[in-house]
């Protein structure tokens, strides 16, 4: 007869923990890492210096406007949804930077519904905060991709000259949005 072979040892209790623990940690880390905005991600982005992407969009009036019409002026585009809370808080700020606008020569400040759900959410949004510049839809994305949106609020700051000069990720505050206006030589509010 021959006998059974002897159990395999069982390996020591830190070589059987080792692999779940550095598991748990790879993925507490990451966790970690998006939830905590990197230091660079509010400001800046790869269009900074460079020419902002043309578009052609239509208002919620269906009135056509284009980045080209509006070459010459100081440009804020602001990114945005009706379902979105920081769009909430900075939208009275936008309100009156836009009251500053010029026709045709002062600053230009357009809205560019990103992701919005609901065009009816979008014009009760615009009554409700008195926004007067023109919002325009963007049904396939296509413009909020080329400029870079990941999230919004989005703020693109784009001098007279059609040039990216500042990015803003998350909602504006007076700081962040005359950051933004002093980089494309507006006066701040």
């Amino acid at each position: 007869m021959t006998e059974p072979a002897p159990a395999p040892t069982p390996a020591p209790l830190w070589r059987r923990l080792l692999p779940p623990v550095i598991a748990f940690v790879l993925v507490a880390i990451l966790a970690a890492a998006l939830r905590i905005p990197a230091s660079n991600n509010q400001t800046g982005g790869p269009l900074v210096g460079k020419p902002a992407p043309a578009f052609t969009l239509q208002s919620l009036d269906g009135v056509p406007v284009s980045l080209e019409s509006l070459k010459g002026r100081p440009v804020v585009l602001n990114f945005w949804a009706s379902w979105c809370g920081p769009c909430r808080a900075e939208a009275p700020l936008l309100r009156e930077l836009s009251e500053r606008q010029g026709s045709g020569e002062g600053l230009a400040v357009i809205g560019i519904l990103f992701n919005e759900t609901s065009e009816k959410n979008a014009r009760d949004f615009i009554r409700e905060y008195a926004l007067a510049y023109p919002n325009l839809k963007d049904p396939g994305l296509d413009t909020g991709v080329n400029y870079g949106v990941s999230g919004i609020p989005e703020t693109v700051f784009v001098d007279a000259g059609g040039v990216v000069r500042h990015m803003d990720r998350g909602g504006l505050t007076h700081e962040k949005l005359n950051a933004g206006l002093k980089a494309i030589g507006v006066p701040g509010l």
